[in-house]
């Protein structure tokens, strides 16, 4: 029954999250998935009775106790959801990207479901990003049609706290080490990969964001020295026929002329021919 509201809400045949399973095992479990759907927001949920407890936050956990996060509870999720990362297609329930922002483990300080009952959920979270105790505030329906899900996210005073928490500084995931960008552009993180396993830290292998960052590299280079080259190649083609002739045909016209001009060292500047010419008309007047 815990599962029968993501079931309802989702085609399983159109969206790569994975299918309503109740998870086995005592597992103290929590992730927090960055979500850029209609509006962008995080997800936060804590593991507990064989599924992810989940809380919808506009702006994000802080580490700033000053800060008071509003928290929607939303239908519980399959404890396979935990390192779902990828795209939801568009006409889905949640189109958009998620990212694995946050996963670690967590503690209930006290008596777990009577917590819950009295909408104070007190915890201890240790995670890559999220240390420390915070708690989980369930807010009394003042609003009219109010649904009674709103509770309020907030940090307590430890030697984890950060006063002025700034969350946009930490936009990568903790599995891929990607950001919301680049998770939105890679066509295969539309794909779930149910082999893959994170663990309660969620590191998965350096070189293979390594390897992909690189490559992205190397393909930017070589289109900007593609591009220069057809650039040169351009500037040269660009310039008038007649012009690009000229600067063969001018020197040898030069050349011609200089050479009818120029005077002969035997005839005084005249030809052989009409010299002998003169010379013929000269003996006939004689005659």
């Amino acid at each position: 029954m815990a599962l029968e509201e993501y079931k309802r809400k989702r085609d399983f045949s159109q969206t790569p999250e994975p299918p309503p399973k109740l998870g086995k095992g005592k597992q103290r479990r929590f992730v927090v998935q960055k979500h850029s759907a209609t509006r962008l927001h995080y997800d936060f949920r804590l593991e507990m009775d064989g599924v992810l407890k989940s809380w919808a936050i506009p702006k994000g956990p802080s580490l700033d106790p000053a800060d008071k996060r509003l928290a929607m509870q939303v239908e519980d999720h399959p404890v396979s959801y935990f390192d779902f990362e990828g795209i939801i297609p568009s006409g889905n329930y949640g189109a958009g990207t998620v990212m694995v922002w946050d996963v670690g483990t967590w503690e209930p300080q006290g008596d777990l479901h009577e917590m819950l009952r009295k909408g104070d959920l007190k915890f201890h979270l240790d995670g890559q990003k999220l240390k420390g105790d915070f708690a989980l505030i369930h807010m009394k329906a003042r609003r009219p049609g109010s649904k009674g899900t709103e509770w309020l996210l907030i940090k307590h005073r430890d030697a984890y706290d950060q006063p002025g928490y700034d969350i946009d500084k930490y936009d990568w995931s903790v599995l891929t080490k990607r950001s919301l960008k680049q998770i939105a552009g890679d066509e295969g993180s539309a794909e779930w990969e149910s082999s893959r396993k994170a663990s309660a830290r969620g590191v998965s292998s350096k070189n293979d964001w390594l390897a992909e960052s690189i490559a992205k590299a190397d393909a930017k280079k070589a289109k900007a020295t593609a591009k220069t080259s057809r650039g040169k190649t351009g500037s040269e083609s660009a310039q008038p026929a007649s012009r690009r002739t000229a600067r063969t045909t001018v020197p040898s016209a030069r050349a011609a002329k200089s050479a009818a001009s120029a005077p002969d060292d035997k005839t005084g500047g005249r030809t052989p021919a009409s010299s002998s010419i003169k010379k013929k008309s000269a003996l006939k007047k004689r005659a």
